[in-house]
């Protein structure tokens, strides 16, 4: 992660001058990472010879994979050649777990613990953006001193986080993924479009400090809409997360998802008018309070009856 990281900032740069892409540290730890994976799926194959053909296609697959990458590294390809081969070599990724689950079998886990990871990832995502709205805070309070925006984004920031973090829980993940575990697959990839989403809203926070700072170019509406786009798209993930799982549609998810919407357009339209930036990202932190509202309220007996719906239908 380390390598990755710090191949960060020249595969920006590279980006930025728009000739060719300088990837090489990018993929060179990224495929550390995942070589070591490939070392764990031989290990496993080894101490486990009943699942030593599921083992052995995960490391063929993600071995592959990662000689995608090395490919594209060494081509040096400009700008819209990388980003299609990226594209390729992200698809090739996604569907080596969804091959090996479909046509080898699943290999043994653990439903309880797998859903804790997926939350506690989701935790520390929505602290990384909490974290870097504060780093530029107070870079800005150090030299002006604190005003009502710098207070007012803070605020803003810290409890748009918590409401999100408050409504990932409301999915009942490891007793679903306990009585039916066919659906590992679909729990697993939905949270792509949901990690997108959070680092995406940390980012939008990010500039909206650089908007109050004065070294932001984006301009009041486009700094809201870089906050309420990805809040949007997270919520929008929780509800078909949540819809996955149970196999079906609540009516009143629409009635929520829709004064949702309302709220994130409404912030929008408030910029459009003139209103602060601040005072906009006040109105998208209520956004997840409808969610958490709507199933303190009401939501959480539909969410009991059809999670005891699908617990009953379950396979033993």
């Amino acid at each position: 992660m380390i390598i990755l990281a710090l191949g960060i900032p020249p595969l920006y740069a590279s980006i930025d001058k728009g000739e060719h892409i300088d990837n090489r540290m990018v993929v060179a730890g990224y495929v550390v990472m995942r070589i070591s994976l490939v070392a764990l799926w031989i290990r496993a194959a080894r101490q486990d010879p009943a699942r030593r053909s599921i083992c052995l296609t995960y490391a063929v697959t993600l071995s592959v994979g990662q000689i995608g990458w090395i490919g594209i590294m060494i081509v040096n390809a400009s700008l819209p050649v990388t980003f299609l081969l990226v594209g390729l070599m992200t698809a090739v990724e996604l569907s080596g777990p969804w091959l090996v689950e479909t046509r080898k079998g699943s290999a043994p886990w653990h439903a309880h613990h797998i859903a804790e990871r997926y939350g506690l990832l989701t935790i520390i995502a929505l602290g990384e953006g909490i974290i870097g709205t504060v780093a530029s805070l107070s870079a800005e309070v150090t030299v002006e001193g604190w005003n009502v925006d710098s207070i007012v984004v803070a605020v803003a920031g810290i409890g748009l986080t918590f409401g999100m973090w408050w409504i990932y829980f409301v999915v009942p993940s490891s007793h679903l993924l306990h009585a039916n575990r066919r659906r590992a697959i679909r729990f697993g990839y939905s949270h792509i479009p949901l990690f997108g989403a959070i680092v995406a809203t940390g980012a939008g926070l990010h500039a909206a400090a650089y908007y109050i700072e004065q070294h932001s170019k984006l301009g009041s509406i486009g700094t809201v809409l870089a906050v309420a786009i990805p809040v949007g798209v997270y919520i929008g993930s929780i509800y078909l997360l949540f819809t996955l799982l149970v196999r079906e549609w609540d009516g009143f998810h629409t009635l929520l998802l829709a004064l949702t919407g309302a709220v994130l357009a409404g912030a929008v339209a408030l910029a459009a008018a003139g209103v602060s930036m601040a005072v906009c990202l006040l109105v998208i932190m209520l956004a997840p309070m409808v969610t958490i509202v709507g199933f303190e309220l009401v939501g959480h007996r539909h969410a009991v009856e059809a999670v005891r719906r699908q617990l009953g239908d379950a396979p033993h």
